[in-house]
């Protein structure tokens, strides 16, 4: 994608949104904004096929036009605003995750306990498993029923509710902001932020999909869908006939990880790990449930969890530049 080489268009943006958002755009263009990345300062054209913002009010079920700020070629591209359960950092269906390497796996944990998918100084994800045993089968289907994060001395959840029946009509997500209940309009306009701008959730549609940004940690998408009678049939669930199982499906795009990070997914990221899954195989498991369970969906208490309560971006800074 072309660049644009105006040194006073640059200082416009980044006088009229300082360093509070990491990208800016403006008519077809997108300004990285993240100091210290491969690509800041500079501003490129989007691609045709999404010259929108992936702000705009009306269009976020589109596909909007990003900067990878780390990328080594500085490219603008097209993303998606909902989970790509194909993607890298994506974590869906009974659970399978795709790991920062690339690589397919699956996580079973249990039904009804918190697991931590992401540990690192400054930053802790769990999610909590929901599920259903059939008779005769030697374990559980899971499926991730919420989230629970620690970031920057805050608490923020996010959970699908439990439903008999699925009704795409009724919004099945609720949000907590340490320990208190957000009201979050079912509009698509809709957006919250913290008090100090550090944690920012958006609807993507009115009902049942949000976007989750951690101010220079993570960004999170989010979806809420039910097990369906044809998913029921095809991987012979048997499910009761009063919950179809409403979960998450979620992916993950992090930025700046400690090289120690830890977690079900986080371990991925680091730079030597090797994946226990076994290649070639259709549907690998990896263990790891008495090592990353925890003793609630906002405790980072795992037994390998590395969070550091009270721990801020500076200081995942010092740890990256220990390393």
């Amino acid at each position: 994608m072309s660049k644009i080489s105006g040194y006073a268009f640059l200082a416009v943006l980044a006088f009229l949104v300082g360093r509070s958002v990491q990208q800016v755009w403006f008519e077809g263009y997108v300004f990285c904004n993240r100091p210290g990345t491969r690509c800041f300062p500079q501003t490129f054209k989007c691609p045709d096929e999404c010259p929108e913002s992936p702000y705009e009010p009306f269009q976020r079920s589109r596909k909007g036009c990003y900067v990878d700020c780390d990328s080594p070629t500085c490219d603008s591209q097209c993303r998606n605003r909902k989970p790509n359960c194909i993607g890298l950092g994506s974590a869906c269906y009974d659970p399978r995750f795709i790991g920062g390497d690339g690589i397919v796996f699956y996580f079973h944990g249990k039904t009804n306990q918190t697991f931590s998918l992401v540990s690192d100084p400054a930053l802790q994800i769990n999610a909590r498993f929901i599920g259903h045993r059939p008779a005769g089968q030697s374990r559980d289907n899971t499926w991730i029923q919420a989230l629970g994060i620690l970031f920057n001395s805050q608490s923020f959840s996010l959970e699908s509710t439990r439903a008999e029946t699925w009704d795409d009509q009724f919004d099945h997500l609720i949000f907590s902001y340490n320990g208190n209940v957000i009201e979050m309009p079912q509009n698509s306009m809709s957006r919250w932020c913290s008090e100090a701008k550090d944690i920012k959730v958006e609807r993507v549609s009115s009902k049942n999909s949000v976007s989750v940004t951690l101010k220079d940690a993570c960004e999170i998408m989010v979806n809420v869908v039910p097990i369906t009678k044809e998913d029921d049939r095809i991987h012979r669930y048997m499910l009761p006939s009063d919950d179809c199982f409403a979960h998450l499906e979620v992916q993950f795009r992090f930025f700046g990880l400690s090289p120690k990070v830890e977690g079900v997914l986080g371990r991925t990221y680091q730079p030597d790990f090797v994946n226990p899954a076994k290649p070639g195989v259709a549907m690998p498991v990896v263990g790891g449930e008495d090592k990353y369970r925890t003793t609630s969906l906002l405790s980072a208490d795992c037994k390998l969890c590395i969070f550091v309560p009270g721990s801020d971006h500076e200081d995942r800074e010092k740890s990256l530049a220990i390393k």
